[in-house]
């Protein structure tokens, strides 16, 4: 097992935005010395995901200029041999797997390598080694096999130009199990194509995301921060996109500024967030379709059910935005998740052993009225848009006999907890889940805290406990008596180094689906 000495070692170097422990190239056999790049390829750092209870998804991409005109990183066109170790130690004294892989730059120079053998429920370390340059050394982790407590965070919402990641950086210093990520990694906009309200801090390279280039190129660019490098280093990831990985609030084939090529625009977003992201095989994208509704188990304790809330969708009601008295959004037979990947999700929950069931999907839930007094004004592209889907699935959730749903969310911009009902206007529906919302890590830039805003929403919403406008993530302790969610929240973003505090805790107690604060 790893001694609280070396662990120490790895968080000291992981804290200092040194990109870890960085081996030198004398460390290397000489065979691997022999042919060497002109300088560093991991600029875009590595990282982990898709833990099981005998291996994890280890990535990096190779880029010597990450944000070179054509999208391939300026790196030579050829294949790349780049070698890979797993240690139970973060010195490497003991390595456990290891092999090479191939980076071709028809995949932008991108690995991912699927490991399997190792021991469940264990921390180990992971480096690359390419051309006599060796990669950050990282720390991942597998899934236990039993009831297990561990700790997860939820993260989504990552606007480039509207701060800056520190959220990333605080969530590396929570040392979690696990880090699940809901979507927007990456903003599709040109150059100032979409300001906070306290201006930009930094600027988007490239333009406006339509070619493969110019996805990789985005892509390579956020993968440059030094805060989101740590917070790969720190734990295994899962991830499932949201819109802005493609463009904002498409919807199915349709596109939202009406692109008459946006089948193919999907499939090279799709095929660049691929090579971006620790994903497994399984979600290859096939021209313009890419599977990411999944199931993850971490023992038997939890269950992950990943949801696609964007390939399956009908076009937003009422063309789309807030909306008072749109009566399209109630046709019965609208839907956000399509049947097919409602009933496995339902099927999933059914056949599910896992004490908690964690119900990861892009946009908020729970319904949220902006309007006071009679009448409604909702968000389409939310499940307010969906409002027979929705109550079609959280009737099939309470069907299903799964123990403790829980829904994690993400693009709102805002941190909300909620009772999850049927019919959100009767106050006798049953609370079937509650739903859990991150705030963003940067979009929408320095947050704010606007209690009178607040205090007027959640009069309209009884079944809202809780908001909060500023910028942060969900850190989740879960047991087998209770999950324990902890909202953190940033005060400001358009300068580095501010401090994460805790604004709001709620528990859940095992077997009620209710937010104790």
């Amino acid at each position: 097992m790893q001694t609280n000495a070396s662990r120490r070692v790895f968080l000291s170097a992981l804290a200092a935005g040194a990109g870890g422990l960085v081996l030198t190239g004398s460390t290397l056999p000489s065979a691997a010395r022999s042919r060497s790049l002109r300088q560093d390829p991991f600029t875009l750092g590595v990282a982990s995901g898709e833990p099981t209870s005998g291996g994890v998804v280890l990535w990096t991409r190779l880029a010597l200029d990450p944000t070179a005109p054509d999208g391939l990183g300026g790196m030579p066109p050829r294949a790349v041999d780049v070698q890979w170790q797993v240690a139970s130690d973060e010195r490497f004294s003991a390595v456990v797997r290891s092999g090479t892989a191939s980076a071709r730059p028809a995949g932008a120079h991108s690995v991912h390598v699927e490991v399997d053998g190792l021991q469940p429920g264990r921390e180990y370390f992971y480096r690359f080694k390419a051309d006599g340059q060796v990669s950050p050394v990282a720390r991942t982790r597998t899934a236990p096999e039993g009831m297990t407590p561990f700790t997860f965070a939820v993260a989504a919402c990552a606007h480039w130009e509207h701060g800056f990641y520190t959220a990333y950086r605080r969530i590396a210093e929570q040392e979690p199990d696990l880090v699940v990520h809901l979507g927007d990694y990456i903003y599709e906009y040109q150059p100032q194509g979409y300001t906070a309200l306290g201006g930009s801090v930094r600027e988007h390279a490239g333009n406006k995301c339509q070619t493969l280039a110019d996805y990789r190129i985005r892509h390579a660019q956020y993968k440059t921060d030094r805060d989101l490098q740590a917070a790969h280093r720190a734990a295994p990831w899962l991830v499932a996109f949201d819109d802005h990985e493609i463009e904002n609030n498409w919807a199915g084939p349709v596109s939202s500024t009406e692109a008459p090529d946006f089948g193919e625009r999907r499939a090279r977003a799709f095929q660049a967030y691929y090579e971006n992201m620790p994903l497994r095989r399984a979600s290859l994208p096939r021209g313009a379709a890419m599977r990411i509704n999944r199931r993850v188990a971490w023992g038997t304790m939890a269950g992950f059910h990943l949801l696609d809330t964007r390939q399956f969708r009908d076009d937003q009601a009422c063309e789309d935005g807030d909306r008072a008295g749109c009566d399209e959004r109630l046709a019965d037979g609208r839907t956000i998740l399509g049947a097919q990947q409602r009933r496995w999700l339902l099927d999933g929950l059914a056949a599910s052993g896992a004490r908690w069931n964690m119900i990861g999907q892009q946009v908020l839930m729970a319904q949220r009225d902006y309007k006071a007094g009679p009448g409604t004004e909702l968000n389409m592209d939310s499940w307010d848009g969906y409002p027979a889907d929705r109550t079609r699935l959280l009737e099939g959730v309470r069907a299903s006999g799964a123990a403790n749903p829980v829904v994690l969310t993400g693009d709102a911009h805002m941190h909300h907890a909620a009772d999850l009902r049927p019919d959100f206007d009767d106050p006798d529906s049953p609370r079937v889940a509650v739903e859990l919302v991150t705030s963003s890590i940067s979009s929408d830039g320095d947050g704010y805290r606007d209690a009178a805003r607040v205090a007027q929403i959640m009069r309209e919403n009884p079944h809202i406990s809780y908001m909060d406008q500023r910028r942060g993530f969900i850190v989740c302790k879960v047991s087998e008596e209770e999950m324990r969610a902890e909202f953190r929240t940033l005060d400001y973003i358009s300068r580095r180094g501010a401090p994460a505090k805790t604004s709001a805790r709620f528990t859940i107690p095992s077997g009620h689906a209710q937010l104790n604060a």
